[in-house]
């Protein structure tokens, strides 16, 4: 399945996996080291923390490695008069303007503005035009949007 991201979320998810194979895994094996020092390791905490944080390192690994390979690059785009992927928008929702832009879910950030193509508003807003309005079903019921411009 393709991550959807800009150019920026791709440099800081190659940035991360650079410093978890070249520095996390040498301070977490400089750590295993040490515990095992201190001698009995079914009663050495030391060692299984950092038996636990080389695993959570590693599962971290492949995630990213996965993403990176799966990364379907996202340009910001203007001018149109369609939200899809990598649209900025405003739409007005109880009488109050926001900004919202369309993102893949790995830079999802919601209350920033930074809705998911994934998640059902995101959803609901991809091919819609200036001037639709768009219906959200949330948790208090059902939220209106009125699309009023696209950046």
């Amino acid at each position: 399945m393709p991550t959807y991201v800009s150019q920026e979320a791709l440099d800081q998810m190659k940035a991360e996996l650079e410093v978890r194979t070249k520095l996390t895994r040498k301070e977490i094996s400089e750590q295993i080291g040490i515990a095992k020092d201190f001698g009995d390791l079914s009663e050495n905490f030391e060692y299984h923390d950092a038996k636990e944080q080389q695993g959570l390192n590693e599962a971290r690994v492949r995630e990213l490695e996965a993403k990176i390979q799966d990364a379907v690059l996202v340009t910001s785009s203007t001018g149109g008069d369609e939200i899809l992927l990598g649209v900025t928008f405003v739409a007005e929702v109880l009488d109050k303007k926001k900004t919202f832009s369309i993102v893949g879910s790995t830079e999802a950030s919601p209350m920033d503005g930074m809705i998911s193509n994934e998640s059902p508003i995101g959803q609901a807003f991809l091919g819609r035009r200036v001037g639709d309005t768009v219906e959200v079903t949330v948790p208090s019921g059902v939220m209106s949007y009125v699309i009023v411009s696209i950046e």
